[in-house]
């Protein structure tokens, strides 16, 4: 497994560059999961403008004023974390490399350093405000285009899942949460996709609507993004370690998986990022354990499964002519997809009249449903629509 970067170059080329254990491997691929959505999700917003289904729209923007005091505490609040972590972590670099993510989630960190960076860049922001400053600040209107917000859609659906996921996984991890608020809110570990999409989707739609954006047409062509994104996300899973794999797997590799990789079938996940397991003989690094038992590698699952999903998305989107249909359709993969991934997979379980089943398991069904109404709701819709014309 590769928890960093560091492990990954050093497995695969033999080096090793001490900075790059700053750059965990998780956290990596969930950025190029989010690059990769915010590519496909404009695509798809351009072709949709080309084909006339979407449309510019005019904005208005203040120019000319001065610098108001939200604007220069703001500018303050962001300096200040940045020079409070970022001197602490020049002064204690080999420190940091050992451990990025106690560093960056502590409340550790240089006051004098994060003081000083933050008075300089109030000074900058306010300097500039005033060389832009007119005898009277105007509003200036402009013509935007939907697929310039991504840039805005993709850091809104990032923050909006991100406290998603934390949220829900305190819910079905309540006993550790409370025992441990702040080390449990501040951690990278514990996210639940579901979460993560419910609140993510919400904020998105909340931005969309207020700029005007058809919702339908947004979802659309969210929905290829989506589950590419996810799909690459799960790749962190599998080649961090990160806890997030199957039940134990001892069972021998069947026939028709001869020719492919044992750990395709069943896996031990050594040197996963959790440390997870009993120590390997001779080893030195931070990450030295193994898996007692080897499990099914569920986010390699997980990959595959997204990734041939995504391309049946990619393929429909332009035969599928009524709004909202393709992301239904969407809702309802994604609902099967992780139902059935449940089944191997280690997860929290809820005795629910008699039956043990995930917190995933009790939203996939729901999210299969809401796809089989969307589709009937925007079928419906788009008949009304047709009459109406």
């Amino acid at each position: 497994m590769y928890p960093s970067l560091y492990y990954l170059f050093n497995d695969l080329f033999g080096i090793k560059i001490g900075f790059l254990k700053a750059f965990q491997m998780f956290g990596c691929m969930v950025a190029i999961s989010f690059l990769a959505a915010s590519y496909v999700l404009s695509l798809e917003l351009k072709r949709k403008e080309q084909e006339g289904l979407l449309h510019p729209f005019k904005e208005k923007t203040l120019v000319g004023q001065k610098a108001t005091i939200m604007e220069l505490v703001e500018a303050f609040i962001i300096a200040f974390i940045v020079g409070f972590k970022g001197v602490l972590i020049a002064l204690n670099f080999n420190d940091f490399l050992a451990d990025t993510q106690g560093y960056l989630l502590s409340t550790m960190g240089n006051l004098i350093g994060g003081l000083v960076l933050g008075a300089i860049y109030v000074y900058l922001r306010y300097r500039e405000k005033e060389k832009q400053s007119l005898p009277e600040p105007k509003l200036v209107e402009h013509e935007m285009h939907p697929y310039q917000l991504v840039g805005n859609i993709t850091l809104i659906a990032a923050a909006g899942g991100l406290i998603g996921a934390k949220l829900f996984d305190g819910l079905e991890n309540y006993k550790d949460f409370f025992q441990h608020p702040a080390e449990y809110l501040f951690s990278f570990s514990g996210l639940t996709m579901y979460g993560g999409l419910i609140v993510g989707a919400i904020s998105v739609l909340y931005y969309a609507r207020k700029k005007g954006i058809s919702l339908f047409h947004l979802v659309d062509a969210a929905a290829p993004a989506i589950m590419i994104a996810y799909s690459i996300g799960r790749i962190g899973c599998q080649l961090a370690g990160d806890g997030d794999w199957g039940i134990a797997n001892t069972a021998p590799k069947p026939g028709w998986m001869s020719f492919l990789p044992n750990w395709m079938w069943s896996f031990d996940y050594p040197h996963n990022v959790t440390n997870e397991g009993h120590n390997i003989p001779g080893c030195i690094e931070a990450h030295c354990a193994v898996l007692d038992v080897p499990v099914f590698p569920t986010p390699f699952y997980e990959t595959v499964m997204c990734a041939i999903l995504f391309f049946i998305l990619w393929g429909m989107r332009k035969k599928i002519k009524v709004p909202g249909v393709l992301f239904s359709i969407y809702l309802m993969m994604n609902g099967v997809e992780r139902f059935l991934i449940e089944l191997i997979r280690v997860n929290i379980k809820y005795d629910i009249f008699g039956m043990q089943v995930t917190q995933a398991q009790l939203i996939a069904p729901m999210l299969f449903l809401l796809g089989l109404f969307g589709i009937y709701y925007s079928n419906k819709r788009a008949k009304t629509n047709e009459l109406a014309a």
